[in-house]
């Protein structure tokens, strides 16, 4: 019992001492004119699916909810978010050539449509799950030429 009580006090000292180990977390400054809102247009359904399901990974505005600013699971949000940008930036859609940008939105329709993406992201943020419709939204963004 005396080393189940050592160990637990371990294990919170160590937690604790985590806290103070933080990811950088700043926002980038973007040009609105460079997202993907502005190239989709005004009456185009698509940026509003990425908005709600991508963004916090895959954009440039990326929003931490409370269990993203506790050690360890911070840094794994990090890293995701980290990730994410590199796959594909919706905050910088028009810097990709056309080609690129129609290979990002055929890679999306893949990994929206098996369920690779948003994929255990939604355990914590359920408004992020995709429906059919926004599956197909993704998909036949991908098919315009």
């Amino acid at each position: 019992m005396k080393r189940l009580r050592r160990a637990a006090l371990v294990l919170v000292v160590l937690l604790t001492a985590a806290q103070f180990i933080r990811p950088d977390r700043a926002r980038a400054t973007t040009n609105p004119g460079r997202a993907i809102q502005a190239a989709a247009g005004p009456t185009s359904p698509l940026p509003a699916v990425l908005e709600r399901a991508c963004a916090d990974c895959h954009s440039s505005h990326t929003v931490s909810s409370w269990y993203a600013q506790v050690a360890p699971l911070s840094w794994v949000m990090a890293r995701s978010v980290s990730e994410g940008r590199k796959a594909v930036n919706f905050s910088e859609w028009t810097g990709y050539p056309p080609d690129v940008q129609r290979t990002l939105l055929s890679a999306s329709c893949d990994d929206a449509t098996s369920g690779k993406m948003p994929g255990p992201y939604t355990w914590f943020r359920p408004e992020a799950k995709l429906s059919p419709q926004d599956v197909e939204t993704i998909c036949a963004a991908a098919r315009q030429p």
